[in-house]
């Protein structure tokens, strides 16, 4: 019988606990439901702002739980930190010049990865904006837009803003001032628009992030292996590459134009002037 109660108690003790967990829980996200419609309240939003603000709100709630991840990860040891990061991020070796690189590497990228949160609708990158940040999607659906109009779907698993990379790579394997390595100030434009058609969840390494790294590992870039990546992978040797075959091209196409013409006519007469 003793044993019994105390059983009973244990369980209505975890039952309170678990109550009260919930409860906080609750009481926070209404506390942050407050906050921000004060603020929008303050700076006089649109409705439609409102609503979409609304949104994110719920959707960035329900994708953390209310858990701040850098903070709690910040309190926990330095080589946990690197196992769990290891983990979470293994999506990070599915960009060809990512497999390549060794785990230091890999572990200076992971540290400096920020989870992001996207709702239906929004533009992760737009035609002619600056690209800041490449995007490693964990949850969603987004779809990619060229300048062509031709639409190309992303989901779990995809990347986009990959070509930040091999820009910040490029730049910093091949610009050198004084024995030092340096990025130039001028920024990638995007010739794509990416739209997410669900909410999205992802995670994210800034420009700048991506800079600090390749300058720390400036001498590894050069590699053979990694300089062909980036030149594979490179927009901008795409580009040269096709405008090169494009010349060549027109050139073939007018040696064999008067290859045809002169045979058709193998002794032109010649009109006399007066």
């Amino acid at each position: 019988m003793v044993l019994f109660s105390i059983s009973v108690l244990n369980n209505m003790f975890d039952l309170y606990f678990i109550f009260l967990k919930l409860s906080s829980r609750r009481l926070e996200m209404s506390l942050r439901q407050r906050d921000v419609e004060q603020w929008m309240s303050h700076r006089r939003l649109g409705e439609d702002l409102r609503r979409r603000v609304r949104q994110a709100e719920r959707y960035n709630w329900a994708a953390t739980r209310g858990v701040n991840e850098e903070i709690l990860m910040e309190n926990l040891p330095e080589d946990l930190q690197r196992e769990i990061r290891r983990h979470l991020f293994k999506f990070v070796k599915k960009v060809r010049i990512f497999s390549l690189m060794d785990e230091r590497i890999l572990d200076a990228i992971c540290e400096r990865l920020r989870q992001k949160i996207y709702i239906k609708g929004s533009k992760v990158l737009y035609d002619g904006g600056l690209v800041e940040k490449v995007v490693f999607i964990v949850r969603g659906k987004l779809e990619s837009i060229g300048e062509d109009e031709i639409r190309v779907p992303l989901s779990e698993g995809n990347v986009c803003g990959e070509e930040l990379l091999t820009w910040c790579l490029e730049h910093t394997s091949g610009n050198k001032v004084c024995g030092k390595t340096r990025i130039p100030r001028q920024r990638l434009i995007s010739n794509r628009t990416v739209l997410c058609l669900t909410n999205v969840e992802a995670f994210s390494i800034r420009a700048a992030d991506l800079e600090e790294v390749t300058k720390l590992f400036a001498r590894f870039l050069r590699s053979p292996g990694v300089q062909g990546a980036i030149r594979y992978e490179s927009p901008y040797w795409r580009c040269l590459a096709a405008t090169r075959i494009q010349v060549a091209w027109r050139y073939r196409k007018k040696r064999l134009y008067r290859a045809d013409t002169s045979q058709s006519n193998p002794n032109p007469t010649t009109i006399p002037t007066n």
